[in-house]
């Protein structure tokens, strides 16, 4: 996969290209990262790239020449076959599913903003889609486009040194119900054990566990996503099971907020 970035701080990327799994995939080609500033497609010296907002207003907006010229500095069928992103407080929610599509793509555009973001033109001449990681703003679009190249990047296979790690994970089947918890040695740590199941060797049991209690979790703490889900008729027996637990944690809640 090639990933381009379009930004203003390309050094902020570095130190995540240069570490980890991300840092071996680089090394054995499943990515490729290329980092293209904006600056170096303006022609004053001041190498300007923000601008008053029409209308007036409180912030400086980017303008939509030097970004432009940046995105045709990519080659010309890489820009064709590109998907294109612009990580923006005003786009679509960003979650896994957007992280599976953006996974099979060949090739990735991301356009970093910074100041008070884009000329809207930008947006409609790149046909890029808008998306967030979430209902807060950052300084610019730099650490959003982390965190969506980061979710994308460990489902493309040969990533993962464990190939089924990825499968297990929060969000990774089409219910999008929440992983259980995980326990690893020693048994007992501070007066907490491992439960029993995990340590019994009966694998349809230690399924039926984590099935449970990523239900119980979703339930606690993400119930708009039980709503969305696909689920069996292990997940209804199991939510039938646990709908007067969930109250009672609820109103223990409550009472600790009063």
């Amino acid at each position: 996969m090639k990933i381009y970035i379009l930004t203003l701080f390309p050094e902020l990327f570095e130190c995540y290209i240069k570490s980890g799994l991300v840092a071996k995939a680089c090394e054995n080609g499943l990515l490729e990262f290329h980092f293209i500033n904006y600056r170096d497609f303006t022609d004053d010296p001041h190498r300007t790239v923000d601008d008053l907002p029409y209308g007036g207003g409180a912030g400086m907006v980017i303008k939509p020449e030097p970004v432009i010229k940046a995105f045709l500095s990519i080659p010309e069928e890489e820009r064709e076959k590109a998907m294109r992103i612009i990580p923006s407080a005003r786009g679509a929610l960003f979650d896994q599913t957007w992280a599976e599509k953006m996974s099979r793509a060949e090739t990735l555009i991301f356009f970093a903003a910074r100041y008070k973001g884009f000329d809207q033109r930008i947006s409609e001449l790149m046909d890029a889609t808008e998306l967030s990681i979430g209902d807060y703003i950052l300084q610019g679009g730099e650490l959003p486009t982390m965190v969506m190249i980061d979710a994308a990047i460990r489902l493309i296979p040969g990533f993962l040194g464990d190939k089924d790690s990825a499968a297990t994970d929060s969000f990774s089947d089409v219910s999008r119900i929440l992983s259980a918890p995980d326990y690893t040695r020693p048994q007992e740590f501070m007066g907490k054990k491992v439960p029993d199941v995990l340590l019994s060797g009966n694998h349809e049991a230690i399924r039926r566990w984590r099935r449970r209690e990523g239900i119980k979790l979703t339930m606690e703490r993400r119930p708009d996503l039980i709503k969305l889900s696909k689920l069996t008729d292990e997940d209804i027996e199991f939510i039938n099971e646990l709908r007067d637990w969930i109250k009672e944690r609820l109103r223990e809640k409550e009472n600790r907020a009063e």
